[in-house]
């Protein structure tokens, strides 16, 4: 299975101003050095702890914010990616790489190619009611899309509106209300018909059921599964509700302070996981049967801070399996076996 997005080594900081003249002083890294692979028409998680930037890495990946550094490669041969990757390892760039860059590079797009490029990405923001224009019925609100990237007006553009309100669960007798006079879970439903009326390639779900009940949110999550056929989507799903994402997710990645630690199959990874962090974090997840005790692992200390994170592992201040290496060398994400991604020196070779 081929892969349609591919993040490269990258990189987003949050400058720091102070003093009078407004100089840096530093910068928050909340996004520091990811890569990852996303296979078409799967559905990968990503999970971890509230401002360890899992949000950011969608939001830059989609180019709603500028990246630092690294490359954003989205649908691009596979001849060219070895060239740009080839290019920048031998540190040989020069006219031949930003070439490169600017024909399939997301990163590096401006202006009219990345509005195009947003056309086959899109996002699902966690809350409907602060994401959808309450002044505007909900008619506009989905002709919008289709008129700032020309692909329909008039009546063929209102046609194509009504027809994915039927495909998210509403109707025709909905076009004409305004956000206000909906459930959450009817919001949510016209936020992700806003999201694929441009029939988009691939949609990120940022904790698209956090704001609705169970019952709803078991409606959502069929709705994602039927779409995501009908549509031949590739979905990333964000979140914090493990459970969800092990019903979801074919691949799910643990983010911890702006960095990858872990990365495998769901069944793998719920089975097994490796990390001390992911350890903890899966510990942490609800049994719904009162006779099963699962040991919880409890961390020691506060998460650090993206401003000045630890030398070395980030994790190693609240690890109880940290080693003297774990303080000074930063561990890579090897392969343990199985397609098992684990940045952790207990598991390197």
């Amino acid at each position: 299975m081929s892969f349609l997005l591919e993040l490269d080594d990258l990189k987003k900081y949050y400058t720091l101003t102070g003093g009078l003249l407004r100089r840096k002083v530093g910068a928050v890294k909340a996004v520091d050095g990811v890569s990852i692979s996303v296979r078409k028409g799967e559905t990968f998680g990503l999970v971890g702890e509230s401002g360890c930037g899992k949000t950011t890495l969608a939001k830059t990946t989609l180019r709603l914010i500028n990246p630092n550094s690294g490359n954003i490669l989205f649908d691009v041969p596979d001849e060219a990616k070895e060239r740009i990757r080839t290019l920048q390892r031998e540190k040989k760039g020069g006219f031949e790489l930003r070439s490169l860059r600017r024909q399939w590079d997301l990163a590096v797009f401006r202006g009219r190619r990345l509005r195009e490029m947003r056309r086959k990405m899109q996002l699902v923001y966690q809350d409907p009611t602060r994401s959808l224009n309450p002044r505007m019925l909900v008619k506009d609100i989905l002709l919008e899309p289709l008129a700032v990237q020309n692909i329909a007006k008039g009546t063929a553009a209102l046609q194509r509106v009504s027809e994915m309100l039927q495909k998210v669960g509403l109707g025709e007798r909905h076009l004409y209300r305004y956000p206000h006079e909906f459930s959450g879970g009817q919001r949510q439903r016209i936020a992700i018909a806003r999201a694929l009326i441009t029939t988009p390639r691939l949609v990120f779900l940022d904790e698209p059921t956090s704001s609705v009940d169970v019952s709803v949110r078991a409606q959502l999550l069929n709705l994602f599964q039927v779409l995501r056929k009908d549509f031949d989507l590739t979905y990333v799903y964000i979140s914090h509700d493990l459970s969800v994402v092990e019903c979801i997710a074919d691949r799910v990645g643990v983010m911890y302070l702006g960095k990858i630690v872990e990365l495998a199959q769901t069944p793998e990874l719920y089975a097994r996981p490796l990390h001390p962090y992911s350890i903890a974090l899966f510990s942490a997840i609800p049994i719904p049967d009162p006779t099963v005790k699962r040991k919880r692992v409890v961390l020691s200390g506060e998460v650090p801070s993206p401003v000045n994170p630890p030398a070395g592992c980030r994790f190693h201040p609240r690890c109880e399996s940290s080693m003297q290496v774990c303080q000074t060398q930063e561990p890579k994400l090897v392969d343990v076996g199985n397609g098992h991604f684990v940045a952790c020196h207990l598991f390197s070779k």
